[in-house]
């Protein structure tokens, strides 16, 4: 087969949307030659230093069709990375097949994704640890739903087990539920499609209550990098991403990256990670809410202010020594999902001018999400796409607005 990249070791970019884009970024800005796995037409197809993966055309979905397209590919050895859960799982299982020795990953094994991935056992983990977390009960029969104490609890959500599914059918993280009744109903309605549900409890307070613990946990247990961010802002309002966050020092979440650590040593875990807390007002405890085991969205953010966990899990895949990342990076840096950060502050009627003017002057100075002047397709990429979803409404909307505009 014809070689390429006979030079430095490639990178392969396992994902699509935002995630995707962002770890070849991030790879962009450490030097390491990329390749993207990806569906046509995603908006990393757009990027400057997209290239798609040599040899049999793949769309970065993880299965049979996948090992395929990594045994016919012309590259004598790469590295891959995952940008979402089914993906991070599947490469979980490579080192034990017989390309483990051309195609590199820094990943736990499948126990261990398992796990944390499967937000029933992660509960359980967290109980045997002593680490806070929302309180949750697994809803595996009508008895179970029927032992929730929802007498007991202020706010109530259903979960999925595992989230990627969930969140590609429902199009929600999460459903709320009012009383028992509808937790009932709920429950029910989404079992029959072969849901494995939870039922959590909402912790109160704002978006600025959420704290992530971004890093990377190395081969020899070693933290090379640890990046701690704050939400400002989310959209949509209560099961929704970070539109606006921005960066804290260590020390004002250093309970939070006690937790986390904790629990990656006690499980020896490896490779890229992204842990959610949200500090509870009634306590002020930092009470974990998930474990991303894969990059997360946000993962350039961190990339561009010295903790590039992509270069790190390069490294470490190839069985090389990880420098340690400064654990004093910029603070007080935005990072801000344009899109996403408009429509939460149509959420604000009370913003008022001078709160719009605020936002305004933070957008001037944050790092923008997707929108880069370096970078600058696949953003435009996304306006256009709004634009003809705009169109499409527009055109829906005069028919209606026509046949309402006679008499009555």
């Amino acid at each position: 087969m014809n070689v390429v990249d006979a030079g430095r070791v490639p990178v392969i970019v396992m994902g699509q949307g935002p995630t995707a884009l962002g770890i070849l970024r991030s790879l962009a800005l450490a030097g390491i030659p990329a390749y993207v796995a990806c569906p046509p037409g995603d908006l990393t197809t757009r990027s400057r230093w997209y290239r798609p993966t040599p040899g049999t055309a793949w769309d970065g979905r993880p299965g049979a069709a996948a090992i395929d397209a990594l045994r016919d590919m012309p590259l004598l050895r790469a590295v891959i990375v995952a940008g979402a859960d089914d993906a991070a799982m599947w490469l979980s299982d490579l080192p034990s097949t017989d390309l483990r020795e051309r195609f590199r990953v820094s990943t736990p094994s499948r126990e261990i994704q398992a796990l944390l991935q499967d937000k029933a056992a992660f509960a359980r983990r967290l109980d045997r640890l002593d680490i806070p977390h929302p309180r949750t009960f697994h809803l595996g029969t009508l008895a179970d739903v029927d032992a929730v104490p929802m007498e007991a609890l202020q706010r109530v959500f259903i979960k999925p087990v595992n989230s990627q599914r969930f969140s590609d059918v429902i199009g929600a993280k999460g459903v709320w539920v009012h009383g028992r009744d509808a937790l009932r109903d709920t429950w029910a309605r989404l079992h029959v499609q072969g849901f494995s549900l939870m039922a959590q409890e909402y912790i109160p307070g704002p978006p600025t209550e959420h704290f992530f613990i971004d890093g990377f946990r190395d081969a020899g247990g070693a933290y090379p990098g640890l990046f701690a961010r704050q939400r400002m802002r989310m959209s949509p309002p209560d099961f929704g991403n970070s539109s606006c966050s921005r960066s804290i020092p260590l020390a004002e979440a250093d309970e939070a990256v006690s937790h986390v650590c904790r629990l990656l040593d006690d499980v020896g875990y490896r490779g890229i990670f992204s842990a959610e807390f949200k500090r509870d007002p009634r306590d002020g405890r930092f009470r974990i809410i998930e474990v991303n085991t894969r990059a997360w969205t946000y993962v350039e953010f961190a990339a561009r202010h010295g903790v590039n966990v992509c270069d790190m899990a390069w490294r470490d895949a190839l069985g090389e020594p990880v420098p340690m990342a400064s654990r004093d990076y910029p603070v007080g840096k935005l990072c801000v999902d344009l899109y996403h950060d408009l429509a939460s502050l149509g959420r604000m009627p009370t913003l008022g001018l001078k709160g719009k003017a605020t936002i305004a002057m933070q957008w001037l100075r944050a790092d923008l999400h997707v929108f880069r002047m370096d970078d600058p397709l696949p953003a435009m990429q996304v306006l256009a796409s709004l634009a003809r979803k705009r169109a499409a409404r527009r055109q829906q909307a005069a028919p209606a607005a026509l046949h309402g505009s006679g008499p009555t």
